[in-house]
């Protein structure tokens, strides 16, 4: 009888055992396609607004890999030489964003935290000193009573510091901060802020009440020259792997941050940068070998984008001379800051451009209803620009999809 119950007992041992061997293959296998499915996405043709927004959203393990092993230089080789190519994985992913670990280089820029600060403190200094040093002679330097500067824009017509000021907010909407903090100010010979400099204020012949901006002053920059990538006789900036192998991690973070520009200088129709250099290229084969227009970088890598004054108002009034200009520059650029996209997506999607950025303009700066807004026309404008931006996109998705 017990010989008969081991049997049973063992048969029943052996039966579990089975089933467990035949669950765990079952899962194994399970296992082994969600790994293929995550590693190898297939992604969808059609490109829908819900369809992008879905893009937008991948999750980490959707990156796409490199599949030469992650290095972005391609070369093992003991080439010295600095800087170094980086050694990590693709610069790209999703077909056309920077990646994840390339975005973590970028620096802050002017963070929001900072500017608001910034602003608070420009509205309430005294302005004890007035100099050149910002450009043309209708600007000046100024020196706050605690030391800090300001570049003062006293416009030669009033597109100009609207132009600056809006530019200012709309890059605030698409989370681009790359350019310095500031202020409105309305002068005021005899006022507090202003008291200590009207004799300079006079000699420079400075309307009283008229309204200035005040950027902040950044020290130590140096010009920046338009790379080799986004010059007319190279491809542009492309999510081809070839194009990136061989950059160091400080060339991709420059790289990045150019995509930025380019797409903001559509967007606000500024032609006083890398759009001026193309035009010039009629009569000066080499502009691009010099330094760009309006555009600095800081010692640790941030590229400062300043004199926005041609942006918008100015910009869209002279728009059809430099159009075809503005499309060749934008046609540049495939590769783009997936946090600038998703900004971008939400002012297409809702249509509300003119109410989003005049909120944040009128809410931010007490001195908004002296200086005014875009008008109706150039609010249309901007709308226009932001669909179009967002289709150059998705043209852009289409064609590098399986990049």
């Amino acid at each position: 009888m017990r010989a008969v119950f081991a049997n049973f007992f063992a048969l029943l041992l052996l039966c579990a055992f089975g089933s467990v061997v035949y669950i765990w293959s079952a899962l194994e296998e399970r296992l082994e396609r969600h790994k293929r499915a995550s590693f190898y996405p297939s992604l969808p043709v059609d490109l829908s607004v819900k369809t992008f927004r879905a893009l937008l959203a991948v999750q980490a393990a959707q990156r796409l890999r490199n599949v030469s092993g992650g290095s972005v230089d391609g070369n093992n080789g003991g080439d010295q030489r600095s800087p170094q190519p980086v050694k990590l994985g693709s610069p790209v992913e999703d077909g056309v964003f920077w990646s994840e670990w390339l975005e973590d280089l970028i620096p802050v820029g002017f963070s929001e935290d900072y500017a608001r600060a910034w602003r608070g403190r420009a509205r309430t200094q005294r302005v004890v000193q007035l100099e050149p040093g910002c450009g043309r002679v209708s600007n000046q330097l100024a020196t706050f009573a605690d030391g800090t500067k300001a570049c003062v824009r006293y416009g030669i017509n009033a597109d100009q510091v609207q132009g600056e000021t809006l530019t200012y907010y709309l890059a605030a909407l698409l989370g681009i901060t790359n350019l310095p903090p500031l202020v409105l100010s309305q002068l005021d010979r005899y006022g507090e802020q202003w008291a200590a400099v009207r004799t300079r204020v006079e000699g420079l012949q400075w309307s009283d009440r008229a309204v200035v901006s005040l950027t902040a002053w950044v020290s130590n920059l140096t010009g920046v020259v338009t790379p080799a990538s986004l010059r007319p006789d190279r491809g542009g900036l492309r999510p081809v792997w070839d194009d990136f192998r061989n950059k160091s991690a400080a060339e991709l973070v420059e790289l990045a941050q150019w995509s930025d520009l380019i797409l903001f200088d559509y967007l606000s129709a500024n032609f006083d940068r890398l759009v001026s250099n193309l035009f010039s290229l009629q009569w000066d084969p080499h502009v691009m070998e010099r330094d760009t227009s309006n555009l600095l970088r800081t010692p640790r890598g941030d590229l400062v984008f300043i004199d926005n004054e041609a942006g918008l108002v100015h910009g869209f009034r002279v728009l059809n001379m430099w159009e075809k200009y503005h499309h060749t520059v934008l046609s540049s650029v495939c590769v783009f800051r997936r946090r600038t996209v998703e900004r971008l997506l939400e002012l297409r999607m809702r249509g509300d451009s003119r109410r989003r950025l005049l909120e944040s303009y009128r809410d931010s700066e007490p001195l908004s209803a002296h200086l005014g807004f875009l008008s109706d026309e150039h609010a249309a404008l901007l709308q226009d620009r932001i669909d179009r931006l967002y289709k150059h996109i998705l043209h852009c998705r289409s064609r590098y999809k399986q990049s």
